[in-house]
């Protein structure tokens, strides 16, 4: 293990985060009595320029009247290129019972935009004479953004998650895409000529790198990386084939767009009950071979050590933390 260690996030679960417009007040009690574990009211992109000032008004009432439960709540704030997002920040703030757990920051680019945001909280909160800090999630859908990933995720100690942005990122790359998430046809190999035998194309999925170099960002700061969001909510099978994806690279959990896509979001990121038998049985053994002066040890035919105990205790205490949750 390095010398150098960051301390872990405030520990939330963040299995599935619902993205809810602040235009829609109608949505809000919906959501806060859902199945989401982390719900987002949404200030910036889906939220018209002329409906930004009302959309405002109405995440503060929301965060104020309704009961959100233990779900972790969050706003997504407009971006620092913009006039609205001083006014996002001072007026949540100022007008809210301290409800809110945590503030989104989109299109982060550089640690300055962080750090800019970091500084404008900061004062509010001490004007106000807030103990509770409010934490932030970063959203990586630029390329300046991923550029600067690893710096972003060390940019303040209020840093809680890093989210990957798909669509914006896409635009930014300039990637031959139209649709919010999923795989591209044309993003595939061919399999070499073999005579006259028809060659086979595999597709591949063209956000790898981008998800893969996110979730190192995220893990080596001690910070939650999260899949963003699939645009096809209608796609069960497609959303679920994405959420798989991202959760074997490492992320803790998904955007869903639509309430549809909270409880497959769940189901991805929560270990199953054989699971979790299975990493009680990986500790049982390692502890009974620690009695016996071994450091490694074969269970099922399979070689398990040190190593195997971190992973197991990763597992056992997800569903600890899903079973308090509920």
């Amino acid at each position: 293990m390095s010398f150098t260690i960051f301390e872990p996030a405030t520990a939330r679960l963040n299995r599935s985060e619902l993205a809810v417009p602040g235009s829609r007040a109608e949505l809000f009690e919906k959501a806060a009595n859902g199945n989401a574990d982390v719900i987002f009211l949404d200030l910036e992109d889906a939220v018209a320029p002329d409906d930004k000032p009302q959309a405002r008004k109405n995440v503060i009432e929301a965060i104020n009247d309704l009961d959100w439960g233990n779900k972790t709540l969050s706003v997504r704030i407009n971006g620092l290129d913009t006039h609205y997002m001083y006014r996002d920040v001072v007026d949540v703030i100022e007008q809210t019972n301290g409800r809110l757990d945590v503030i989104m920051i989109p299109k982060v680019g550089t640690p300055s935009d962080v750090y800019a945001v970091d500084m404008l909280v900061t004062q509010v909160e001490d004007a106000m004479g807030r103990e509770k800090r409010i934490g932030f999630e970063l959203i990586i859908e630029t390329a300046l953004g991923m550029a600067n990933v690893e710096a972003n995720a060390t940019a303040s100690k209020r840093n809680e998650s890093l989210h990957f942005g798909v669509a914006d990122y896409a635009a930014s790359t300039k990637a031959r895409m139209t649709t919010i998430g999923g795989p591209n046809p044309l993003y595939g190999v061919l399999t070499d000529m073999d005579g006259d035998n028809p060659r086979d194309f595999h597709w591949g999925d063209m956000w790898h790198y981008a998800i893969s170099r996110m979730v190192v960002a995220a893990r080596a700061a001690g910070l939650r990386p999260v899949d963003g969001p699939f645009g096809d909510f209608k796609d069960a099978d497609g959303y679920r084939a994405q959420a798989n994806r991202a959760a074997a690279l490492g992320c803790e959990g998904k955007w869903a767009i639509h309430p549809s896509q909270i409880d497959l979001a769940n189901e991805v990121y929560s270990p199953s009950e054989k699971e979790v038998t299975q990493a009680k049985r990986i500790l049982e053994a390692m502890e009974q071979a620690q009695k016996d002066g071994q450091g490694a040890v074969s269970l099922d035919g399979r070689l398990i050590d040190i190593a195997s105990i971190k992973q197991a205790e990763v597992m056992v205490r997800k569903a600890a933390e899903i079973a308090n949750a509920g």
